[in-house]
């Protein structure tokens, strides 16, 4: 989702190729065409954005509308790294307090 947010540019609608796509993911886990297919389908049932297969000039293209989901994208993947920092931060400093306190009653009753 976040290489055709970030293919979007803010439009709500835009046709970009199945190679622009493939540029923005990691070499590592990208895709054949089938895959990229079933990605974006997925994609589109959870409501982030309506697509259509088009042809222009032989070259397979992908039409997208961008639905309310994919244009909060940006600000949902924003939300869920603080929260997840938040709760990192938060277990980091319970099992500080924790050993801290441990360390004070072995103190206390050695």
């Amino acid at each position: 989702m976040a290489a055709v947010f970030t293919l979007s540019q803010g439009k709500e609608r835009f046709l970009v190729a199945p190679y622009e796509i493939f540029d923005l993911l990691p070499a590592r886990s990208r895709p054949d065409e089938e895959k990229l297919e079933r990605v974006l389908r997925s994609l589109e049932l959870d409501g982030f954005f309506d697509y259509i297969l088009s042809d222009r000039k032989g070259e397979k293209m992908y039409c997208i509308h961008m639905r309310e989901e994919g244009l909060a994208f940006r600000r949902q993947d924003l939300q869920r790294r603080r929260d997840l920092i938040a709760r990192l931060l938060f277990a980091g400093a319970t099992g500080l307090l924790s050993a801290a306190i441990g360390l004070l009653l072995k103190a206390i009753l050695s």
